[in-house]
């Protein structure tokens, strides 16, 4: 790692400090948080729906925090600075609106799921009830190939720049960083990883901004806005963008930014569509509110990458020839691959406070993103996996002892690979523009399998197989026309990635279609999907006559009843039974009115989806690209502005939303914990003696 020696403003022990010691200061905050949650709330993390699925009862101001922190990698925060800094200004644009669409588009998803399987633990649970073994095996594949990319990726970027500050051994950092995110995840689950998710976007969103203003307001270097307009003006001149309009790094006319843009696009759809982790966040939010916190997500996460950028990557692109930048001359392409553009712009800019405030930036979003792959891979390996294929009767004890090894497991596997990636040479940039390439193919056939009825098991095997082959076949022959060769170099460059992923996503939807359409299945009912998890719909419907006989939606008073059907044994199994037959008269019009919610949030999220993918796509990049149009000064100045203000209502629905929308648990915990101070008894205490008749 000796490109990266020139960034070492740090020692190694403040390396291993940050990885390790922030990490056990989560664990030991989940621990707590833990305890409260099991003491004064009826959501008992020892149990596998509460561990899995939050008990799909999380509000959307919390799930959008979750959003934001999941899709918020290393690959956001240093691959947007790393496309800034060669393509200019539009780089963290492209990559923010080639990302957001997906989020969006899982807004339609979401409240989807929710009608087709409310009850599910995964999206492949639905492959499983539509198609069968073989079919949720490949699908399986294609979830486990995506989510181990990604994970490994997140160490790939985190330790690289953990290397480049302190020197820390990057093998090592891929195994340490890990560590604190499977001890807090195991502790608390995806309730946990939720409120880790909301306190790591609150840190990124307080460092993104004091960057910002520093960079615009106090740096000698810059000198304002006013000042970086014109570095960026003479850097233009010194270093001409290959592609852009006048040579400008101002402007959203660059060809390489805009094929960027559609690699994002369509890479992005696997990363999504094909990762547990958004389909969890749909399982584990309300159904009422499902579309509202994915559109919110989206436009909260646009602002992350597009703000980023324009401060840390213009600060490396106007500072590369000064004498405090710490790569004399410039990054050199090892350097710009791994990633290194923001983290040498803070450097020059804040020294050492740079260094430490980036390696935390970058810790929260490694370890963050690193929390929901850990929980969303240990759903697929428990309920597909193991419950499905292994011991179907296993009660909730065993599912939730099997889920907390396989959280383990998965951070063993994702560190193993990522050192992996750095053993054979394999960068964060090559990575991250392949992988849609490998999984993109599944895209079509999972997506289509929740909204078309009609799709057959032929159609979705033959897509997501010959998709897959398609995109495996574009990427080699482009790299080999275009290059002449195929190295690891030729493979990881910009055409033969585009030609790979938009080959494997359309092809794979496209032969699904076809299938489909030559011979479709007239005869599916999706009340099949509907019956999937039993269990979990026993449980939520005891929760509903609760509720319903208490006249409140507070969930701090636990009942016995409750308690009896999370711990599972026979009664559990025998009550969740009877509900896929006898449903109570309040519970069916609590269902036929929820699905006429569903049907109007439907047609809702369609609509907004549309709408907003089609302005950050279409409508304002594409008139600037073809107009061929450089920023003026003015502006310039309002484009920066803008980045700010977006981030400002970004933080507010990421951090001030959730507080608010918690509000009344947080003072009903507090009273507890006050009660229990004091010598008074828990509300659990209370209500079991007044049942007890005491």
């Amino acid at each position: 790692m000796s490109s990266t020696q020139g960034a070492e403003v740090l020692s190694q022990g403040v390396g291993y400090g940050v990885v390790l010691g922030i990490g056990f200061v989560f664990a030991i905050l989940m621990m707590g948080l833990s305890t409260l949650q099991n003491r004064y709330t009826t959501y008992k993390i020892g149990t596998s729906e509460e561990f899995n699925t939050a008990s799909r009862s999380v509000k959307p101001g919390l799930i959008a925090s979750g959003i934001v922190s999941a899709w918020t990698w290393a690959a956001t925060l240093l691959q947007s600075s790393t496309v800034t800094y060669e393509y200019g200004l539009c780089g963290g644009y492209y990559y923010a609106a080639g990302a957001t669409l997906q989020i969006f588009l899982m807004a339609v998803l979401a409240v989807r799921l929710k009608m087709i399987a409310p009850y599910c633990h995964t999206y492949l649970e639905i492959v499983q009830a539509r198609y069968g073994n073989t079919p949720h095996f490949i699908f399986v594949t294609f979830a486990l190939v995506t989510n181990l990319i990604v994970s490994s990726m997140l160490l790939l970027g985190g330790s690289a720049v953990v290397n480049a500050f302190t020197g820390m051994n990057v093998y090592a950092a891929n195994f340490l960083i890990p560590i604190g995110v499977v001890i807090y995840v195991i502790l608390g689950g995806l309730r946990a990883t939720f409120l880790c998710d909301y306190s790591h976007t609150l840190i990124l969103m307080i460092i993104i901004l004091y960057l910002y203003f520093y960079t615009y307001t106090e740096a000698e270097l810059i000198g304002g806005m006013e000042g970086m307009y014109r570095l960026l003006q003479r850097a233009a001149e010194e270093r001409p963008v290959s592609g852009n309009a006048q040579g400008s790094y101002m402007t959203l006319k660059s060809n390489n930014g805009l094929v960027f843009m559609i690699i994002q696009v369509f890479g992005g759809l696997g990363t999504v569509m094909l990762d547990q982790g958004y389909w969890q966040r749909a399982i584990a939010s309300k159904a009422k509110t499902a579309v509202r916190a994915y559109l919110m997500g989206g436009v909260a996460w646009f602002a992350v990458p597009l703000t980023l950028s324009t401060t840390t990557g213009l600060a490396a692109v106007v500072l590369a020839n000064s004498s405090a930048f710490p790569y004399p001359g410039g990054l050199t392409t090892a350097e710009i691959d791994a990633g290194l553009a923001a983290p040498a712009g803070v450097v020059t800019l804040l020294g050492k406070g740079g260094a430490v405030a980036m390696l935390i930036l970058l810790f929260m979003a490694v370890t963050s993103a690193a929390s929901s792959e850990m929980i969303a891979t240990s759903s697929i390996l428990t309920f597909d996996l193991y419950q499905i294929h292994f011991k179907p009767d296993a009660s909730p004890e065993v599912l939730i002892r099997v889920s907390h090894i396989m959280v383990g497991v998965w951070g063993i596997t994702m560190s193993c690979v990522a050192c992996l990636w750095n053993g054979i040479g394999i960068s964060m940039n090559w990575l991250f523009l392949f992988s849609g390439t490998l999984y993109t193919a599944a895209v079509g056939p999972i997506v289509l399998s929740v909204l078309w009825r009609k799709q057959t098991r032929t159609a979705v095997i033959s897509g997501a197989l010959g998709g897959l082959c398609i995109g495996v076949i574009c990427w080699l022959v482009v790299g080999k026309t275009y290059y002449g060769a195929l190295t690891i170099y030729t493979t990881g460059q910009i055409y033969p990635n585009l030609a790979g992923n938009m080959g494997s996503c359309c092809s794979g939807a496209l032969i699904s279609i076809v299938v489909t359409l030559v011979r479709p299945d007239n005869a599916f009912d999706w009340s099949e999907t509907r019956k999937i998890n039993p269990r979990g719909r026993a449980l939520d419907q005891e929760r509903l006559r609760q509720t319903a006989s208490r006249g409140s939606d507070t969930p701090f008073i636990v009942e016995k009843e409750a308690e009896k059907m999370q711990d599972g044994g026979a009664a559990t199994r025998a009550a969740s039974m009877r509900v896929g037959e006898e449903v109570s008269s309040v519970d069916e019009e609590v269902q036929i009115e929820e699905y006429e919610t569903l049907q109007k949030s439907l047609r809702a999220a369609i609509w907004a989806s549309l709408i907003m993918s089609f302005i950050i796509v279409f409508l304002i990049p594409i008139p600037m690209f073809l107009s061929h149009y450089v920023f003026s000064l003015r502006f310039f100045k309002g484009w920066i502005v803008l980045c700010v203000m977006w981030l400002f209502v970004a933080a507010f629905i990421t951090s001030v939303l959730p507080l608010w929308e918690s509000r009344r648990a947080m003072v009903e915990i507090a009273k507890g914990v006050v009660r229990d101070a004091f010598g008074r008894g828990s509300r659990r205490e209370e209500s079991s003696k007044s049942r007890n008749g005491a």
